[in-house]
């Protein structure tokens, strides 16, 4: 007796179980991944802004000239009163302080300018001098002044100059920069915020249903946050890892293109800002889901729809 194919059963296909708090997550880690590093990016662009106006301030320096047929042991004085100064620059608890005799700074300008002054002159006009290196907190012009005029008092110094209105474009200029990144800075950071905020909160439209489901099955808000909560922090930590190494791999094709670019580059608030990166994607990634999954759970049947 023949068996029909219609009597034949045919193997049931079981559709796949959808689990508590899964979505098409690595478009929401490309995502994230993209807008971290968009914001490491700028990151980056800061911390070398800053590395560059203090390499520039640490440039700023005054010249204190000598009296002409000064003593050595008076010139040692000068110097060790000008060591103890607060206002001078110390890097690696060293003053900032260069002396310069007579004979160098001829020799010096006879190489940058190609004459000898001191044949026709018969003699050397120069003096000797310390080049100081001023800290940053003293660039004010009052405050400039005032050392210009402290130093001016000590005994074997003849004069004390500075370029002014160098000294004063940098402040201006530094301060122009710092107030436009800063702002930038608040409006990136932001705009960050709202799309990733966005990505996820559209990632688990699709799971609103699976969501009233449970609900209805009588699970609490809190077993139905978890599992969304849980996944969506370590999405946002795994965005920052990439991000994260994205920039990593950027800098260092940077350092090998632009000379001395590695100066500018401090490790240890370079490892902070990535950290921070992790530590942005986490925190949004939780409470955007936070959000999200909450405003679900409070949705009637008919708004679900």
């Amino acid at each position: 007796m023949g068996i029909s194919k219609e009597n034949v059963q045919q193997p049931k296909k079981f559709k796949k179980k959808k689990k508590l708090g899964s979505y098409p997550y690595w478009s929401v880690v490309f995502s994230i991944t993209l807008a971290l590093f968009v914001i490491g990016l700028f990151g980056m662009l800061l911390l070398h802004a800053n590395q560059l106006k203090e390499l520039i301030r640490q440039n700023v320096e005054i010249q204190v000239y000598l009296n002409k047929f000064i003593t050595e042991n008076e010139r040692i004085k000068i110097n060790k009163t000008l060591a103890g100064k607060d206002f001078v620059l110390l890097v690696e608890e060293t003053p900032q302080i260069t002396y310069i005799s007579k004979e160098e700074a001829a020799q010096q300008f006879i190489e940058d300018t190609g004459e000898d002054f001191t044949s026709f002159l018969g003699e050397n006009p120069l003096r000797d001098a310390y080049i100081v290196k001023i800290r940053s907190e003293y660039h004010d012009k009052d405050k400039l002044v005032g050392i210009k005029q402290e130093i001016e008092g000590i005994s074997g110094v003849f004069e004390v100059t500075y370029i002014e209105n160098l000294i004063s474009s940098i402040n201006e200029n530094v301060a122009k920069i710092s107030l436009f990144l800063a702002g930038f800075a608040v409006i990136l950071l932001i705009t960050v915020i709202v799309l990733i905020n966005n990505t996820i909160k559209l990632a688990l439209f699709s799971q609103r249903f699976l969501i009233r489901s449970m609900q209805l099955v009588g699970a609490t808000s809190g077993f139905i946050q978890k599992p969304f909560i849980y996944r969506a922090t370590l999405h946002g930590i795994l965005s920052g890892i990439l991000a994260s190494l994205m920039l990593i791999g950027l800098l260092q094709y940077a350092n090998q293109e632009i000379e001395h670019l590695s100066e500018l580059q401090d490790p240890q608030q370079m490892l902070i800002l990535f950290l921070a990166l992790l530590l942005i994607g986490g925190i949004i990634g939780l409470l955007s889901t936070f959000r999200s999954v909450s405003k679900y759970l409070k949705m009637s049947l008919d708004e679900l729809y």
